[in-house]
């Protein structure tokens, strides 16, 4: 990492919730980061996250694989890892919300006793709402609704693999431009939009095939292949066009082709 001047550096990200997605965006940062792409302070990276997860990075570093990319390895000296938010004692960070939907207002009530006023929080979570419920619970932060439109799959502890492309959109803001070309840095351009409200509920719509995902037993692809599981998938997006179209919501295209 660059040390560079202090003043100059961007703010370092915490991730709260290091599950699957938490841990493939944070680490991508921090190779960023550990790669001098950027000039950020150190560590670049917080991981705030369960034992097993914290523990398997920092015996082994973080592998991070994808489809369509070349294999990095992050090693543990790169990342800060915690059980708990801690006292921010520096500039204030920018916030990965990545926890599951239950547990995000206690998430944000946690972040709201130690980041200062007006600190971005960004909810990478799958909903509509998640990003409402962590503002309520934390009122004093600025909660930006996110949507990350590929999959990431843990294959084992340390090295998480995305299988899926798709792009990471976020609600726009001004503040967010410290961070920009560190995500872009990172192989992870941020595609603002002023009102996320309809790609969130087109993602909505493809997480559709989840419940259709889990009960086939197969891999996503296997999945995806078999006629009788589109056919399925494709009858629930149906049922959910129908309903969004009676409350006159006008799901945005999340994917190359339209929902």
């Amino acid at each position: 990492m660059n040390p560079g001047n202090p003043s100059t550096l961007v703010p370092p990200v915490w991730v709260i919730g290091a599950g699957s997605i938490g841990c493939y965006v944070g680490g991508l940062l921090a190779a960023a980061a550990q790669g001098g792409k950027v000039a950020v302070g150190v560590p670049a990276v917080m991981l705030i996250g369960r034992p097993r997860v914290l523990q398997a990075v920092g015996e082994r570093g973080m592998a991070l694989t994808a489809v369509d990319a070349a294999p990095q390895q992050v090693p543990s000296g790169a990342l800060r890892l915690v059980a708990e938010p801690p006292a921010c004692d520096g500039p204030a960070p920018l916030v990965l919300l990545a926890v599951k939907s239950g547990a995000t207002a206690d998430a944000a009530g946690q972040l709201a006793r130690v980041l200062p006023a007006g600190s971005l929080v960004l909810s990478l979570q799958n909903g509509v709402r998640n990003a409402e419920v962590a503002q309520a619970a934390a009122p004093a932060l600025r909660v930006l609704p996110a949507m990350v439109g590929f999959n990431v799959a843990e294959l084992e502890p340390g090295h998480w693999h995305r299988g899926t492309q798709g792009a990471l959109a976020v609600q726009d803001d001004a503040r967010l431009a410290p961070w920009l070309p560190w995500f872009a840095a990172a192989g992870l351009p941020l595609e603002r939009h002023a009102d996320l409200r309809a790609v969130q509920w087109g993602k909505l719509l493809l997480n559709l095939n989840n419940p259709v995902n889990a009960l086939s037993g197969l891999p996503l692809r296997a999945e995806l292949m078999q006629r009788g599981y589109r056919r399925a998938f494709a009858a629930l997006i149906d049922e959910a066009l129908a309903a969004l179209q009676a409350a006159g919501i006008a799901p945005a295209r999340v994917t190359p082709l339209p929902p």
